[in-house]
């Protein structure tokens, strides 16, 4: 009878009497005097019973945490040295508490049926839930800090209730010894003045020495407020060391000298630009050198005028907003054509992939390389899904050339050809996940990365990396290799036609990231046969798609007075939504477009930009990448409003930072 009420009464008793009380006040309503008058006396009864219940309930408890102290310390509740505390784990509320956790606690009435939370207001049981005995998280009770210690029981009561006996150990001084280890650990950063050589060309020595003295000032002016070290190590890099107590300001700050250094200009007006290159939590100095260079390395590779920071997990981005400043040397293109042709000329089989959904810019970059694989009399494929691309038309043509009958196959096909002296090159994309098939690329471990996107934290690790942000297009790339690794002669015209595709559709039809090199690369392919008729035939839509794409344009809506965004309900082709995101970019006053649509189960989004607006920013932090004008991403499981919501956000942070 015992157990059976205790189960009863255990939860809620409250709503029991205050209905019982109910019946009684409704029969005394219904003049039922004597059925009232026997139910309030029921009631009363149940009450005493239930009174003599908990307090036999809180003795035995009282007896029984006693035990467990005893087994689980070694102490006694009244001599442990630690403050101690059983918790309900049900509802967090104190069932008990020794003297001394109630001294540390400084709390102002009674601990018995208090909530936890209100001692500790971010305490939670996730970690006892889980089997764990000390909390990961250090807590403070008066002016202490403490690390807590649990061990999860069940009660000796009728339904076993959980709960948790807790204990603190106090280690006030050794976590602030901790903390200001933490604060004064090294910080290196290197600082790059990216584009000093542009800066002082054709300037005198007066007037390079006064540019010089102005990058230093400015540069040291900032400096101060970190209380660091600060040398200057060439004529465009410095070297600056300092407590990762003052790390926070500078990111809080987006470091402002990013900014400021553009009030620098050269005799032409060109502005001055800084790269950041930040080594965080490095266990030696050497090794927080090695994440700044690492970190140096990520900024330039994504455009320069930026920071980096590097800690041993991730890369943080801060800036990046200006246009990339070209370098007109050639000298990089040069030794990369000479590295790749080497590494083909030691491969047994060369297999070539860029990235899914493959659009004209990737096939004709792979092109330019199964170029350079025929000079070598190397066998070579280029993997691609020939049903799920975004250049049919291209691909039909190549395939009915002799050369390329056979050379398009599958990623599963290619897993099977490849060797251990196989070799992969990646182009148009430097993003592991975003490949045609990533079970080749962790299959084949000599890789190489022909790539004009800004680098992305996931990077693809490779032997040899022609990767150029400030590029029109991976095939221009490409094309300049093949100007240094071949003659004219060996390049077929369908290679030419192909790799004038890839720049015509990056460039917007020349009217967008085009640089010198850009039209010295068309010019070369010109002379080797490419046709714009022909190509402009390509990108071509009939009627159908075309209705289709002003249909999404006619969907768009404006946001921020300046920013198209066309969010669809319904599965569109890959090649229309982009083209639609660049017609939005013809109407007046529209500095960046967006379009998102579904496909299968994620949902894609097409960006484009012309004027200040990076989209390659502000879809990075959706998973996006590409460049300031052009950029992608994919979001899995979620729905188009959502991933809206995500996008409205990300381009409020990248306006309002």
């Amino acid at each position: 009878m015992r157990k059976w009420l205790g189960k009863l009464l255990n939860y809620n008793i409250g709503i029991y009497f205050v209905v019982l009380l109910a019946f009684g006040i409704a029969a005394a309503v219904m003049e039922q005097y004597i059925l009232a008058i026997a139910e309030l006396l029921v009631i009363a009864v149940l009450f005493v019973l239930y009174l003599l219940f908990r307090a036999g309930r809180r003795n035995a408890m009282q007896a029984f945490l006693q035990k467990a102290e005893d087994k689980i310390t070694n102490l006694s509740g009244a001599e442990s040295p630690f403050p101690l505390a059983v918790v309900r784990l049900t509802d967090n509320v104190i069932v008990y508490a020794n003297g001394i956790f109630a001294k540390v606690a400084d709390f102002k009435g009674a601990l018995t049926e208090t909530l936890i939370t209100d001692i500790l207001p971010e305490f939670t049981n996730d970690w006892l839930a889980s089997g764990k005995k000390v909390c990961p998280n250090d807590v403070s009770l008066g002016k202490r800090r403490y690390r807590m210690h649990g061990t999860a029981i069940r009660a000796n009561d009728a339904v076993g209730t959980p709960m948790a006996v807790l204990y603190f150990t106090d280690l006030t001084e050794l976590y602030q010894v901790r903390d200001e280890y933490i604060r004064s650990r090294p910080v290196v950063a290197i600082i790059l003045v990216d584009n000093y050589e542009e800066l002082t060309r054709n300037m005198s020595e007066a007037a390079t020495s006064g540019l010089n003295a102005r990058i230093n000032n400015t540069i040291s002016k900032w400096a101060q407020d970190y209380h660091g070290l600060l040398r200057r190590l060439e004529r465009n890099r410095f070297l600056l060391i300092f407590e990762k107590r003052d790390l926070k300001q500078a990111m809080d700050g987006k470091f402002a000298i990013l900014e400021q250094i553009h009030d620098i200009t050269g005799p032409s007006g060109l502005e001055t630009t800084i790269s950041f290159g930040l080594g965080v939590d490095g266990a030696t100095f050497e090794e927080g050198y090695q994440f700044a260079a690492l970190a140096i390395e990520m900024a330039l590779s994504r455009g320069g005028d930026q920071a980096v920071v590097k800690d041993r997990l991730n890369f943080s981005f801060y800036g990046g907003r200006t246009k990339e400043a070209a370098q007109r040397s050639k000298v990089h293109s040069r030794v990369t054509a000479n590295s790749m042709m080497e590494l083909i000329g030691q491969s047994s089989h060369v297999f070539i992939m860029g990235h899914k959904n493959a659009d004209a810019d990737a096939v004709g970059a792979a092109m330019g390389v199964a170029c350079l694989c025929r000079k070598k009399g190397k066998p070579f494929n280029i993997v691609l899904d020939v049903e799920n691309n975004a250049c049919q038309n291209l691909i039909e043509e190549i395939a009915a050339e002799p050369e390329y009958k056979k050379a398009f196959i599958s990623g599963q096909d290619a897993l099977l050809l490849c060797d251990n002296r196989s070799t992969l090159i990646v182009v148009d994309t430097n993003r592991p996940d975003q490949v045609e098939y990533r079970a080749l690329l962790e299959s084949i471990p000599r890789t190489c990365v022909i790539d004009h996107h800004r680098r992305a934290a996931d990077y693809i690790q490779p032997v040899v990396n022609f990767h150029e942000p400030y590029a029109s297009s991976a095939s221009e790339l490409a094309t300049e290799l093949l100007q240094y690794a071949v003659d004219q002669k060996d390049v077929l015209a369908i290679e030419a036609k192909a790799l004038m595709a890839g720049i015509f559709l990056d460039t917007k039809s020349f009217r967008v990231r085009t640089g010198d090199r850009t039209f010295e690369a068309a010019a070369y392919l010109r002379q080797l046969g490419a046709d714009m008729v022909d190509v402009n035939k390509l990108f071509r839509n009939d009627f159908q798609e075309t209705m289709a794409k002003y249909q999404i344009i006619k969907s768009a809506r404006l946001y921020r007075q300046e920013i198209a965004i066309a969010a669809l309900n319904s599965p569109a082709p890959r090649a229309l939504a982009a083209q639609a995101a660049d017609e939005l970019l013809n109407i007046s006053g529209i500095t960046a477009s967006f379009v998102l649509y579904p496909d299968e189960d994620k949902i894609v989004i097409s960006a484009r930009s012309v004027g200040d607006a990076n989209v390659q920013v502000i879809l990075e932090s959706l998973g996006g990448g590409g460049n300031m004008a052009t950029a992608g991403a994919q979001v899995s499981g979620s729905t188009v409003k959502d991933v809206l919501d995500q996008l409205v956000e990300s381009i409020d942070r990248y306006y309002e930072s």
